[in-house]
């Protein structure tokens, strides 16, 4: 066995080279334009703008990075990463990216929308709709553990820790973020919920012009959510799940029992009745609507392992929908819905963003909505990257890679960097098994504000070029 001899080398070699994809796609979307027009008082280094301030935190969120220190490694080289996430002046310190963000706070909140938005429809990706043609649009809280912080808005979770209960919304079978707000841990889910519904249904809308399909959990079991959706567009569509609250659910369940027309034995000791009814509603304004309700009851004398049971067990699930299709299909696309849990999974510890680094509530905020605009971007670039059959690992039941994949094997790219006739040269390493699913990718979001080139030989161009005749 060969010794292996470490030295410090003073070549520039990177290690974040997929930081130009992040620029590149950032590129398409007008936010920084808006941001750079906004005032904020007291500025530290006036001469850095908004935008290059949002630049700067949404780079270091897409390396998986939320605390302000580390900012210090874009000193490391300032010129690759100023070009790479197309930041006109130069990279804040520490405590000046602290401070314009406190100073930013929620001031540009509908910007950050309107910039995500624009950014879909620039790069042309659509959030792909499930089997009926409807798009999914999956609204759910996820608390975020902050326990032993004294942050702004810190306070007890119904998952019982202090933390934040900020409140996402996911379209699309990929799972992108449409809307995205941080709440205090003690708020209910259902509180200040149908302003943001109202919001998020503005931005669905403009994401694509499919039918919307919004599904939310009992927590959302609101007249007012259903009279929302209900009354606002013939193409949205509702699956909410029942909350019981003081109902009582042995009395429902038996009632339904009688009348139920579809009753199926899975095994011995089971039965499982489904089926649905309708409810009438009132409203302040003196009309009436009915609303389908599907329910899934399940009645259990014996155990899975045959033991009979002295007291048999009836569990009962009812879904407020205004669908037309069956009732299994109803109770199907509902179970769907538990797959945000992935996507809040990939925030929380992808991202490392469970943990926010500011004091100060408003702060914490925005860096929520950077962290849609990061997550978005990271997103949109594995989606990219599963279009070809270059990437290294690769299987055909496959639909969807994690954020962490991206971040390990794209953006956490290591390349060789140099200065050449008036350009940064960046090599990559023909080793690397993902080099060409990288050079696709970069190929399909290359704008010409992004001054990042790649240096390739002839073969592996000769490759990018015939794969996007």
């Amino acid at each position: 066995m060969r010794k292996i001899e470490y030295i410090v080398s003073n070549e520039r070699l990177i290690t974040p080279s997929g930081l130009s994809l992040v620029g590149q796609v950032l590129g398409k979307s007008n936010l920084i334009k808006k941001a750079n027009r906004m005032r904020t008082e007291k500025r530290s280094q006036p001469q850095i703008k908004n935008g290059d301030i949002l630049l700067t935190m949404i780079g270091l969120l897409a390396l998986g990075k939320s605390d302000f220190e580390n900012v210090n490694e874009f000193h490391t080289d300032e010129e690759f990463y100023k070009n790479s996430l197309g930041i006109a002046y130069g990279i804040p310190s520490e405590s000046s990216l602290r401070n314009r963000l406190d100073g930013i706070g929620v001031s540009m909140n509908q910007q950050i929308l309107d910039g995500n938005i624009d950014m879909f429809q620039s790069c042309k990706f659509e959030p792909s709709p499930i089997e009926n043609g409807c798009v999914p649009v999956d609204i759910d809280v996820s608390p975020f553990d902050n326990s032993g912080s004294h942050k702004a808005g810190v306070s007890r979770t119904y998952k019982n820790f202090d933390g934040y209960a900020p409140i996402f919304a996911y379209i699309g079978t990929e799972g992108y973020l449409c809307n995205a707000e941080l709440r205090e841990g003690k708020q209910h889910c259902q509180s200040c919920t149908p302003e943001f519904l109202a919001e998020t249904i503005t931005a669905a809308k403009q994401m694509t012009k499919k039918p919307l399909l919004f599904r939310m959990d009992s927590g959302n079991d609101a007249l007012e959510n259903m009279l929302l959706l209900h009354w606002h567009d013939p193409q949205l569509k509702f699956l909410i799940k029942h909350n019981f609250r003081r109902e009582d659910r042995f009395a429902i369940a038996e009632e339904l029992k009688t009348v139920c027309q579809n009753v199926k034995h899975p095994r011995d000791g089971k039965a499982v009745y489904i089926g649905s009814t309708w409810r009438n509603f009132e409203t302040e304004k003196g009309g009436s609507f009915a609303v389908r309700m599907v329910y899934e009851i399940t009645e259990r004398t014996t155990a899975a392992d045959g033991q009979e049971m002295l007291f048999p067990e009836t569990g009962i699930d009812m879904y407020w929908t205004s669908l037309g299709v069956s009732d299994e299909e109803v109770i199907a696309l509902y179970h769907n819905h538990a797959v945000c849990e992935q996507y809040h999974s990939e925030i929380k510890t992808d991202m490392g963003i469970e943990c926010l680094p500011s004091g100060k509530f408003e702060t914490n905020a925005l860096i929520l909505k950077l962290t849609m605009i990061a997550y978005n971007i990271l997103r949109i670039i594995v989606t990219a990257a599963m279009k070809g059959n270059d990437m290294p690992i690769r299987h055909s039941t496959i639909k969807r890679r994690r954020i962490r994949t991206v971040i390990d094997n794209l953006i956490l790219l290591a390349g060789h960097l140099t200065d050449h006739a008036r350009k940064l040269r960046l090599a990559l390493g023909h080793c690397n098994g993902w080099i060409y699913t990288f050079l696709r990718v970069a190929a399909s979001f290359r704008v010409l504000r992004n001054q990042v080139y790649i240096k390739v030989d002839k073969l592996e161009f000769m490759y990018l070029f015939l794969s996007f005749q």
